[in-house]
């Protein structure tokens, strides 16, 4: 068979500094914002020309935090609860023969300064760094299919999960409302889609965790499908 070499037209620069706590699809977190730097010839302004007239944009890209793993014929999507088995390409799963993925996001803005060109995205899936090897214009006439049917993954899955803030973890995201105004509202909701890993989620006690969001650590503890934030801090 032919092999083709791709190179990437630039890279994700996200809030998503680890796999844990990214949310499975893409738009499920509006807060979530992140630059798509371009890199090399792409950093010309011909090459978006046009794109700001869209309102969203498809980004093509490599799951290069996996892909060094391999792939499998078979893999257990998490909507399942880990336990089903379904072929890669009946999923969204990262361990892909080629490790390709795709997200559908939001365009905020187009900013070129300095000789640097960069996309302001929301909604946002991505691990940072995420290498990107293309960029396609979202076309709701064409891609938006109302009466598709989505198998397993029919419906948006929702969780029971409430989430609490303790002191510290609210005066920590006061102090940050200059540099980042949604920081509570996006810590809420990445906890909100449960990011814990699915033979966790059945059991008891307390569980707490740890993540990384832009700079910040993050502490908190699960009990009784109850989301508490014990402590914000600096990295």
């Amino acid at each position: 068979m032919e092999t083709y070499q791709i190179s990437p037209i630039g890279t994700i620069r996200s809030p998503y500094k680890q796999k844990f706590a990214i949310p499975r699809q893409p738009r499920l977190i509006p807060e979530a914002r992140a630059q798509l730097e371009f890199s090399g010839e792409f950093k010309r302004e011909e090459f978006i020309r046009g794109l700001v007239d869209f309102s969203h944009i498809w980004l093509l890209f490599r799951f290069h935090g996996t892909a060094d793993k391999g792939w499998s014929p078979l893999v257990r999507p998490p909507r399942l609860g880990g336990n089903a088995k379904k072929g890669v390409f009946a999923t969204r799963a990262t361990f892909r023969p080629n490790a390709i993925g795709m997200s559908a996001v939001k365009l905020e803005d187009i900013c070129y300064i300095n000789g640097k060109l960069w996309l302001e995205l929301s909604g946002i899936d991505l691990l940072d760094g995420t290498p990107i090897i293309d960029i396609k214009p979202y076309l709701p006439y064409s891609d938006s299919i109302p009466e598709a049917i989505a198998g397993f993954a029919d419906t948006r899955s929702e969780t029971e999960l409430e989430v609490y803030f303790s002191e510290q973890a609210t005066e920590f995201c006061i102090k940050q409302q200059k540099k980042f105004p949604d920081l509570h509202q996006f810590i809420a909701k990445v906890l909100k889609q449960d990011p814990r890993p699915a033979y966790k989620k059945s059991k008891g006690g307390i569980q707490n965790y740890g993540m990384c969001l832009y700079d910040f650590n993050i502490k908190w503890k699960i009990e009784n499908n109850i989301n508490t934030v014990l402590e914000i801090s600096h990295q």
